[in-house]
């Protein structure tokens, strides 16, 4: 009876493990270049001007290996990307988001290079018409010296 009952046990412990086992969802391989290209897309906390990709600190190593871990979970890297941005906020990535505030920072440059070309054109434009619309004013020679001249230019020197 204690043979049967110890078989029973290991029979329903084998059954339990093989069960959670196959519960598990398996991880799936993660090759470097999908890390790689998360890791480009997030700010190194400790060098901040670096990518989590290029940094050669520990906590970069860190976030790497969390980016591997998450992946290899099934997470897409769009899920990876939100799990950094959740913990440190919009800063943690390298470029900004397209939408609300930070699309100014997208736009703004290409919104200032326009109205600086349509200034210069403006101011261009105005010059020319100025020179163009201006009579070519003959400098004003007091009579005097007009006939001091007419002498001299009659008598030769």
């Amino acid at each position: 009876m204690k043979r049967r009952g110890a078989v029973v046990l290991a029979l329903v412990l084998t059954i339990t493990f093989v069960a959670s086992v196959a519960a598990q969802q398996p991880a799936t391989p993660v090759d470097d270049e999908r890390v790689h290209a998360v890791a480009t897309q997030l700010r190194c906390v400790v060098c901040q001007n670096l990518s989590v990709a290029d940094s050669p600190s520990e906590m970069a190593s860190q976030m790497r290996a969390i980016v591997r871990e998450r992946l290899a979970a099934g997470d897409s890297p769009e899920q990876v990307i939100q799990y950094f941005v959740d913990r440190y906020g919009e800063w943690i990535l390298l470029s900004p988001r397209r939408q609300g505030f930070t699309l100014l920072v997208w736009v703004f440059p290409f919104v200032a290079v326009l109205v600086g070309l349509v200034a210069v054109g403006l101011l261009v434009r105005h010059w020319t018409r100025r020179a163009a619309l201006a009579p070519a004013a003959r400098p004003v020679v007091d009579p005097a010296m007009s006939e001091r001249i007419k002498r001299e230019i009659e008598t030769g020197g």
